[in-house]
């Protein structure tokens, strides 16, 4: 994540001062970039924050969750840009006669952008709002409890997404809480819900360690996440821990990212299937 000041006005960089010439000369050695007109970006900006800059406004949403390396669903490539509710597009937009156009997704609600650089930047809370209505409740909750894991929400922020939010908004912050060790993790619990389970994430078991998630007191869930666990050492101690578990009676399920995500019916099955 590049620092804050990475990307400056040219009102600010004059505050700062450095002289018209100093700013060419800058440019000129490719110590700055000239972004758009009046917007600069020193060298080492992350490429996402200088895309949204060009285009006319900051990171919005999920891009802007990633900046910030909270856990996002989505694994696509495309720049989400507020421009808030008065702002301006710098960029002409993709069509089907124009490919070479810009593809950003905009964001144009009024969203209260504040910056001490002269380039605005998403406050948590209101990134976390643009997630659920651009990319749903399920997207939401599990970046809304790796806000709360990582400390970049406060109680405050929680209040102010609970009155500025819908029902379904209201119901994922109430049931948020900040000891998912991963996404995977808050997915299985939003998604189990509806079940009535007693779902606790990053229990310690005697002789097995930390688990992932207990379900009901009795089937540990671990959620491999994208790395490889197939690998030795990690196939070994994963299948020394499961043997554990089951000298203490405890039943145990894997899955990895792949069937979390996309095959949920059958993890789904499969868990009630053990707790039958």
């Amino acid at each position: 994540m590049c620092t804050p000041d990475a990307i400056q006005t040219h009102q600010h960089l004059r505050a700062g001062g450095m002289t018209r010439s100093d700013i060419r000369r800058a440019v000129a050695r490719g110590d700055l970039d000239h972004v758009r007109r009046g917007v600069y970006a020193h060298r080492g900006a992350c490429s996402a924050r200088v895309t949204a800059a060009a285009h006319g406004g900051a990171l919005a949403c999920v891009s802007a969750a990633r900046h910030l390396g909270l856990w996002v669903l989505s694994d696509d490539t495309e720049i989400h840009v507020c421009l808030g509710a008065g702002g301006h597009r710098r960029h002409r937009r993709a069509s089907e006669d124009d490919a070479d156009g810009c593809r950003c997704i905009e964001h144009w609600d009024a969203v209260g952008l504040g910056g001490t650089d002269g380039i605005f930047v998403m406050s948590v809370p209101r990134l976390l709002r643009q997630i659920l209505h651009c990319r749903g409740v399920e997207e939401f909750f599990v970046t809304l409890e790796s806000a709360r894991r990582s400390g970049l929400i406060d109680s405050r922020g929680l209040q102010w997404l609970a009155a500025h939010t819908n029902a379904e908004g209201r119901e994922a912050v109430r049931l948020s809480r900040n000891d998912s060790d991963s996404g995977l993790e808050s997915l299985l619990r939003w998604r189990l819900r509806r079940h009535g389970l007693d779902v606790r994430t990053q229990v310690p078991i005697a002789g097995v360690g930390r688990v992932d998630l207990l379900v009901d007191g009795r089937l540990i869930v671990e959620a491999d996440g994208r790395e490889n666990h197939d690998a030795e050492p990690h196939r070994h101690r994963d299948l020394v821990r499961d043997a554990v578990a089951a000298v203490w009676r405890y039943r145990s399920l894997r899955f990895d990212y792949a069937m979390i995500v996309h095959d949920w019916e059958l993890v789904e099955a499969a868990i009630l299937a053990a707790l039958a």
